[in-house]
């Protein structure tokens, strides 16, 4: 099985909050948008050589991207959807699973995904395939406040076995970071790692027409064909108003839930 199968942070690639520069005031200036220019330019040309490594070295290319630096996917902040729900007490309490998680808590203040929805009510285990990411991820929380609330794992998503199961998964650029004949093994994973009646949150990107990847062009369709047969019904799908300028229009969230009666095929 190709390591890459694990990363969820992916597609973050097109366009993130650390590689484009958060200019919000009315009228930029030439030197910012010099400096916006340059930095899909370089966003660009690091995909294309994140690709090659990733595609050519089944066996270590993403460790091989973490040590030469090649990391476009790794956000300045929380998923600013999962954050809000979070804030808003929209999110399932108990135990909670990040798939892919990588490094992406260098930002102390807010914390990332893992961080950012760990509390005294929802236990949340972020893992990763990359030992340069875990170690990285362990190092940053070290000292987190709330550092009884999560723990970071060095597993391989596809054959992992915890010792308990999850009342909350969130999958964001994860998905699309599989080959595309891997998503019905997905599906079923999702499954057998959520408790009975357990809640699956996916932010569905990148929804376009595109050739190749990773990431793997997706769609509402592609989801549902892999996760109605494995006991999965939608409890809403809707287009994400959070999702960061470069994404806007394309991206949708989905909250899915694991039917307690219907066993996966």
């Amino acid at each position: 099985m190709r390591t890459y199968l694990i990363h969820r942070c992916i597609p973050i690639l097109i366009g993130t909050r650390t590689l484009l520069p958060r200019y919000r005031r009315v009228g930029w200036s030439k030197m910012n948008q010099k400096s916006t220019q340059k930095s899909h330019t370089t966003a660009t040309s690091n995909v294309g050589k994140m690709q090659q490594i990733v595609n050519s070295d089944s066996g270590n290319g993403w460790d091989r991207c973490w040590e030469e630096g090649l990391t476009p996917w790794d956000l300045g902040e929380p998923t600013p959807v999962l954050l809000h729900l979070h804030n808003t007490g929209a999110l399932p309490k108990g135990r909670a699973l990040v798939p892919g998680c990588g490094s992406k808590l260098s930002n102390m203040e807010q914390g990332y995904d893992v961080l950012a929805i760990a509390c005294a009510d929802r236990y949340v285990v972020g893992i990763d395939i990359s030992d340069n990411a875990i170690t990285k991820a362990t190092e940053l929380s070290s000292e987190s406040p709330n550092a009884e609330h999560f723990t970071f794992l060095k597993a391989d998503f596809f054959t992992w076995h915890p010792a308990e199961l999850f009342d909350l998964i969130f999958d964001y650029t994860f998905f699309c970071a599989i080959e595309p004949d891997m998503r019905s093994a997905w599906a079923r994973k999702v499954h057998d790692l959520l408790k009975p009646d357990g809640e699956l949150i996916t932010l569905m990107y990148p929804i376009e027409d595109r050739e190749g990847g990773p990431p793997y062009k997706v769609s509402v369709t592609d989801y549902e064909d892999v996760l109605h047969p494995a006991g999965f019904r939608a409890t809403s799908i809707f287009e994400n108003e959070l999702a960061i300028a470069p994404r806007k229009g394309r991206e949708k969230v989905g909250r899915w839930r694991k039917s307690a009666s219907q066993s996966c095929l």
